[in-house]
């Protein structure tokens, strides 16, 4: 284990640089090449959102509302407790700054990589619709391109595993409940084990459905367990109310600390706050277009609007939240695994309780990751393959679920971050190549739209 940990932190050196420039220096082009549309558009966004503009003869299997679920449920996990956590960790509160700049990129980035994936969608061998980073840029670049896609398939045959969701979940579980302690003292090792094989059978009751199973449970649980832990976050920050302004004050100057003590100094900082970024609200990822590209909806603007407030749901919201419960608590200073330290901070300021209230609201967001993930990786096994080899992905899926259980949090987050950032690079670089398709669908589609309202 420590030599493939060796080897992943080695290539994590290699990759940090094309990630960071494809992503931000990307991301900044894209919003500049929009000319800020998404941003101007957010409120038709949330109008498309919520059905208003619903075609029932669209093709497609899946609502945008659903398709929008499914995506944040995918990334408003352990990402935005845990992940949050060790960002702080490592970077100090300053890293937040750099979360929030790449989230609002990420908008922008969404908005044109979700559009692509209705607007270049493609079937499988059983004809069913699809859509994702695969499609637009094999049909939208090309089949020269099929190489860039190929590669994007295989990443994600690691990047869409739900190791750290597992790993982290059973360490909630382990510090909340303590079984080791109170429950047949059979060792933390027997325990993480037994954890790790129920989290795998819950898992496979919905995975093996497919889909549209998937998007329904996605869609019940998302809008729950996001306003649950939104009003506990809320009530923490409530009791300590004098110290919310010094902590946003804290992220504010810190991020702008030449001086830190991180490794690789300021860029270290920034390059920190990208990563933690980008594996809270997937933007440049690729992995939302998935859902995206299955939505029932003709209209690539209109999804891309949907999409785009992904990330301000799970970055800019949920992810603050956690920043600043963790700052004001003091927890982002023990050390510990990302999800003890926000447990320390829930115990800090609401009891004993608190841990138990995180365990219930952990235990819905890794349920519904777990679900979400596991179809991107059957997308990219059957790109690779075919559609019936690619539903024997969640078989590997669940195994690897009861392997992440009893691995090292340093293994799971390293073997994520170099997926990630391998997969980042084939599809931003499909997005910016494909960008003036996306703006040339920008001006019919709002031009429909106005000529429909007078």
């Amino acid at each position: 284990m420590e030599i493939l940990n060796s080897f992943l932190q080695d290539a994590i050196k290699w990759t940090e640089w094309p990630m960071f420039i494809l992503l931000i220096g990307g991301g900044v082009f894209l919003v500049m090449y929009s000319r800020g549309l998404p941003y101007r558009y957010f409120k038709h966004a949330l109008d498309i959102t919520r059905g208003k503009y619903d075609d029932e003869n669209a093709v497609g299997d899946v609502s945008s509302l659903q398709a929008l679920s499914a995506a944040v449920a995918a990334t408003v996990g352990l990402g935005n407790i845990s992940g949050v956590a060790i960002a702080i960790h490592d970077g100090g509160p300053g890293v937040v700054f750099w979360i929030w700049m790449t989230a609002l990129i990420g908008m922008c980035i969404k908005f044109y990589s979700c559009s692509l994936a209705i607007m270049f969608r493609g079937t499988d061998e059983d004809g069913k619709l699809q859509g994702g980073p695969m499609y637009y840029i094999t049909k939208g670049l090309g089949e020269r391109a099929r190489p860039l896609a190929i590669f994007f398939a295989f990443c994600g045959l690691f990047g869409f595993l739900g190791v750290f969701t597992a790993n982290q979940f059973t360490e909630t579980f382990m510090n909340v409940v303590a079984p080791s302690e109170t429950l047949y003292n059979m060792g933390d090792e027997n325990w993480k084990w037994t954890i790790g094989l129920v989290l795998a059978v819950v898992t496979s009751f919905v995975i093996f459905g497919g889909l549209t199973k998937i998007a329904k449970v996605a869609s019940a649980i998302v809008p729950f367990m996001v306003a649950v832990y939104l009003i506990a976050v809320v009530v923490v920050m409530v009791l300590n109310a004098p110290l919310i302004v010094p902590s946003l004050k804290m992220i504010l100057v810190e991020a702008w600390n030449f001086n830190t003590m991180v490794t690789g100094g300021f860029w270290g900082l920034v390059i920190i706050g990208v990563r933690r970024a980008m594996f809270s609200n997937e933007a440049g990822l690729g992995s939302a277009p998935m859902y995206h590209g299955q939505s029932k909806n003709d209209e690539p603007i209109r999804e891309g609007l949907v999409a785009m407030l992904g990330p301000f749901i799970d970055t800019i919201m949920v992810c603050t939240f956690t920043a600043v419960v963790l700052i004001l608590s003091g927890a982002y200073l023990e050390e510990g695994s990302g999800i003890v330290m926000t447990l320390n901070a829930f115990n800090t300021s609401l009891g004993s309780w608190g841990g138990v209230l995180l365990m219930v609201i952990v235990s819905a967001f890794a349920i519904s990751t777990l679900f979400t993930y596991s179809y991107y990786g059957v997308k990219s096994l059957s790109f690779l393959t075919n559609a019936k080899i690619g539903k024997w992905y969640n078989v590997y899926f669940v195994v690897m679920i009861v392997f992440a259980a009893v691995a090292s949090l340093e293994l799971v987050k390293n073997l994520i971050d170099l997926s990630y950032a391998l997969m980042v690079i084939p599809n931003m670089i499909a997005v910016l190549l494909l960008a003036p398709k996306v703006n040339v669908e920008a001006k019919k589609y709002f031009k429909r739209l106005k000529s429909e309202h007078r």
